[in-house]
């Protein structure tokens, strides 16, 4: 496909993403489909123009002095991409190409960047999300906002139950992985050019034969917070698809159990097929199609793990249109869910136990808050320094520790962002049941 058949193709891709509020994945899957001229870098291309016009909304809209599929499309492609001009001209001269641009869009797309713009405008976040961001980062929230609309990097975590840092660096090499300098185990494949396509990491053998799970650099740390160690007893309340799962069974090295829950059984069941990859023996779901009751655990677990469901803020570099779609309802229920999960879970944590609460979200809202709240409820748990406990575990390097102790909070717990450690956005808090 000429670049103007791929510009149109994007455009109509943003219509289903905007209009009919289709995620983005489903949205070029659905083109790719009608279209089966179109190749894989193809498909890449528009995949890649489409997400970082989204991830750059706002910004991109300003500068337009417009909205829309087009305007977003032609706005990426200079504001994103840095297409000058007189190639954006000419691509539109190309077959199937949207038509010539018109005065207006000329004109704006000769002019710089506002720096003028309002904080919401120039970090590309809703508007109504401002009080938060400011009140999580004060005078960074523009800077903080930006790091959020760029491209985000595949994490890999070494099974150390299969395989080593070192036997599994030698059979990433061909998808050009390194090792992290934060994690002993973690390797990081960089972010691809937009106009490329990405790392198929499915199709590396070492993934197949189980030896490397891909999982965030930010989730691996909050595994590590954990710190589960070999013989404990351990619910992962909200295990959804098991990330945090899998990575803690191989902390524990097969030994000990750990009880997987969550009310999406769908979720919980992607589990299984990804434990046989990894070999993991000592994992048990509790099921809710099974009916399987947690009353047994009541007071019996050295750990509990809350990944809890949060708005999912701290993803918006993997899912930008999930940016757009956010609501402060949705924030409010949230906000209840937490608090009523912590509130149940942390039954199940025996004297001395710990009760690890963790989101992928960047909002105080959803985490000092609720940390603050749980604590002021429940005076039999203390909080502890989430950072020291996760150099506890072994997983982290020196490089790995100093990171973490500049991300703690005052009140000992962490959180990380993209601007600030590379991650996605995630917060982590540890609380110990008095004994």
């Amino acid at each position: 496909m000429r670049d103007g058949g791929k510009i149109q193709a994007a455009i109509e891709v943003l219509r289903d993403v905007l209009e009919r509020r289709t995620p983005v994945k489903e949205a070029v899957r659905d083109w790719g489909k009608r279209s089966r001229f179109a190749g894989s870098r193809d498909r890449a291309w528009i995949s890649g123009l489409v997400v970082d016009a989204l991830r750059r909304k706002n910004s991109i809209e300003h500068a337009m002095e417009a909205t829309g599929a087009r305007v977003l499309a032609l706005g990426a492609l200079k504001h994103a991409w840095g297409w000058d001009l007189r190639k954006i001209e000419a691509a539109l001269k190309d077959e199937h190409a949207p038509s010539a641009l018109q005065g207006k869009e000329r004109e704006c797309l000769l002019l710089a960047p506002d720096p003028s713009a309002a904080p919401h405008v120039q970090g590309d976040f809703p508007e109504w999300l401002t009080p938060n961001l400011v009140r999580a980062f004060g005078p960074d929230a523009v800077v903080e906002g930006m790091a959020m609309a760029s491209r985000a990097p595949i994490d890999l975590r070494v099974n150390t139950l299969k395989s080593d840092p070192e036997k599994a660096g030698r059979a990433l090499e061909g998808v050009k992985a390194k090792q992290m300098p934060e994690l002993k185990n973690g390797f990081r494949i960089p972010a691809a050019d937009s106009v490329e396509r990405g790392e198929s990491v499915e199709a590396i053998p070492a993934y197949s034969k189980g030896w490397v799970e891909v999982q965030d650099m930010g989730s691996q740390i909050a595994a590590a917070v954990s710190c589960a160690a070999p013989g404990e007893q351990v619910l992962d309340y909200c295990a959804g698809g098991g990330g945090k799962t899998i990575a803690m069974a191989a902390m524990m090295e097969n030994k000990g159990q750990i009880f997987s829950h969550d009310i999406d059984g769908r979720r919980l069941s992607a589990l299984i097929p990804r434990m046989d990859r990894a070999g993991i023996r000592n994992v048990q779901l509790r099921h809710p199609k099974e009916n399987a009751s947690l009353d047994d655990l009541e007071g019996k677990m050295d750990l509990v793990m809350i990944d809890a469901p949060c708005t999912g803020v701290g993803t918006w570099r993997r899912k930008p249109d999930a940016k757009w779609r956010v609501t402060a309802s949705a924030l409010e229920k949230r906000l209840a869910d937490q608090a009523m999960i912590l509130r149940a879970a942390c039954n199940y944590v025996k004297p001395g136990g710990r009760l690890v609460y963790v989101t992928c979200s960047f909002l105080m809202e959803e985490n000092e808050d609720q940390f603050a709240s749980f604590l002021a409820d429940r005076t039999d748990f203390t909080g502890e320094d989430a950072a020291e406990t996760a150099i506890r575990s072994g997983q982290l390097t020196e490089a790995g520790a100093k990171l973490l102790r500049k991300c703690r909070r005052p009140d000992g717990s962490v959180r990380l962002t993209p601007r600030t450690a590379g991650t996605d956005g995630f917060y982590m808090a540890v609380m110990r049941r008095a004994g």
